[in-house]
């Protein structure tokens, strides 16, 4: 099957509302955050900014791992790994062995760190969490809806029933309770299955216990924005992924279907996308980089049932610098990426840096594995921003 991959233009134009020129090693420069130290270079165009944090991956297992884990590792210091895998990762004990797993498989000059994730059940128990938390290895829960997205037949069902027990207990431990925003019911709309869910589930969630910590993974909507916003304790947050910030739904339809451009939740309306990209932009504390890169096998994406899911890993700060530039926003960029995610999860943000470097290159048209090929987004598409080592 052959695909087409429609996306928008990805030419930036140079900020017009960057000010406060400062000579830095003899070069013309523009030093946008004295707070952050981000850089942005005029005549090399370059930003320095703390070495960034992925706070929502997928790195699967066997032959996919192996292939996927070293773009990520490249990039970022550390990684929330999705519990997802067949079976689910549902214990410490499977989550401690999934991370031997990964350290075993990354490249031997990155420092890279995962933190491990357990798969909410309507059967995990108060005690296992405690294992968790006590491992040291595992950070977070994951709320998967049963059949919401890839892999999630085992997940919850019974949240305010089953699964209390649980969630007291993780607000007695400060362990973020990490949740796929979606309602299955199938008279819900697709497009309508994340605000529901704000409605019927997550704001009578922190209504009953408002000290959980609570991420709200991956967020699609205007809804999403302003429940966040109204959420002041300081226990709520959001992740936010490239495509949700620079794609709408009409990414899936343009010049036929684009499977590449297929994920959940799905793309929604613009209005919602500039939402999303205004609130994140702002300067708030309350979002987070959060790439929810998910590598499929081309085949499985350009089938009669396509997979959801977009493969971002290799370009994702790339993205994420397009669209803090164009909303005249570079100055904000640093505490997106690696400042936000730390602060809530209660760890040390990364000591070492990366740079940023205006420098155009094409993003592969695949990404081989043992088995087969993994379609990048953007594939065969120029981005502009360059991941550099320090």
């Amino acid at each position: 099957m052959h695909s087409m991959r429609a996306s928008p233009s990805l030419k930036l134009p140079f900020p017009s509302n960057l000010a406060s020129i400062s000579s830095s090693h003899g070069r013309r420069s523009l030093r946008l955050s004295s707070s952050t130290g981000a850089v942005f270079a005029q005549m090399e165009s370059t930003i320095t900014i703390t070495r960034p944090d992925d706070w929502h991956l997928h790195l699967r297992d066997g032959d996919l791992l192996q292939s996927v884990l070293p773009h990520s590792a490249k990039q970022f210091g550390r990684a929330i790994v999705m519990p997802n895998l067949k079976p689910p990762i549902t214990t410490t004990a499977k989550a401690l062995a999934y991370r031997e797993s990964i350290l075993k498989a990354l490249p031997t000059d990155t420092d890279f760190s995962p933190l491990m994730t357990l798969y909410l059940t309507d059967n995990t128990s108060p005690e296992e969490v405690r294992l968790a938390r006590d491992s040291g290895a595992v950070f977070a829960v994951k709320l998967y809806p049963a059949g919401a997205t890839t892999n999630s037949q085992d997940g919850v069902t019974d949240i305010f029933g089953k699964c209390l027990p649980v969630l007291e207990e993780m607000v007695k431990l400060e362990m973020p309770l990490l949740v796929h925003g979606e309602v299955t019911d199938p008279s819900v709309d697709t497009f309508d299955r994340e605000k529901v869910f704000i409605e019927t589930i997550l704001t009578p969630l922190v209504e009953k216990l408002p000290s959980l910590k609570i991420v709200m993974e991956h967020i699609t909507t205007a809804d999403a924005v302003n429940f966040i916003e109204s959420c002041k304790t300081g226990n709520i947050a959001a992740t936010v992924t490239p495509q949700h910030m620079l794609l709408n739904r009409n990414s899936l339809f343009q010049g036929g279907l684009q499977p590449h451009n297929y994920c959940l939740p799905i793309l929604k309306r613009e209005t919602h996308r500039r939402a999303i990209v205004e609130a994140v932009t702002s300067g708030s504390t309350k979002y987070f980089l959060g790439t929810d890169s998910a590598p499929h096998d081309k085949k499985r994406k350009e089938c009669s049932c396509g997979c959801a899911g977009i493969y971002s890993a290799p370009l994702a700060l790339s993205l994420y610098a397009k669209v803090f530039e164009e909303a005249g926003a570079l100055d904000k960029l640093e505490a997106f990426t690696s400042f936000n995610g730390p602060e809530f999860y209660g760890l040390p943000r990364n000591t070492s840096k990366i740079i940023m470097r205006k420098s155009p290159w094409k993003v592969p048209e695949t990404y081989s594995y043992a088995s087969g090929v993994i379609v990048p987004m953007f594939a065969g598409e120029t981005v502009e921003w360059l991941v550099c080592e320090e």
